[in-house]
């Protein structure tokens, strides 16, 4: 069996995160793939909460945040499994908290 090139921490380290966040159903743990995607300033106002199947849930701190990230869900979806694996997230779904400081 021919051995392939060793991969990096930094290209193995998503689809472990989505493993983790698949297995336990928690989806703080996509925080820095979440952030590489939608860059720092959306960052600061949505968390990822939880995967449950191929839904990510996904937290803002206002509906302004939650109607930005739906209008280009498609293109985050797809963003995602390119660094998560194929089907890791098929879909958004937002909920409200608290903004923060």
């Amino acid at each position: 069996m021919a051995r392939s090139e060793p991969k990096s921490l930094e290209s193995l380290l998503p689809r472990v995160l989505a493993r983790l966040a698949g297995e336990s159903g928690k989806g703080h743990a996509l925080a820095p793939v979440w952030e590489a995607v939608v860059g720092p300033h959306l960052a600061r106002h949505t968390t990822p909460q939880a995967l449950h199947g191929t839904t990510l849930v996904v937290a803002v701190t206002g509906a302004q945040w939650a109607q930005s990230l739906e209008s280009e869900a498609a293109s985050l979806c797809e963003q995602l499994n390119a660094r998560l694996g194929p089907d890791t997230v098929k879909s958004l779904s937002f909920t409200f908290q608290v903004a923060r400081r």
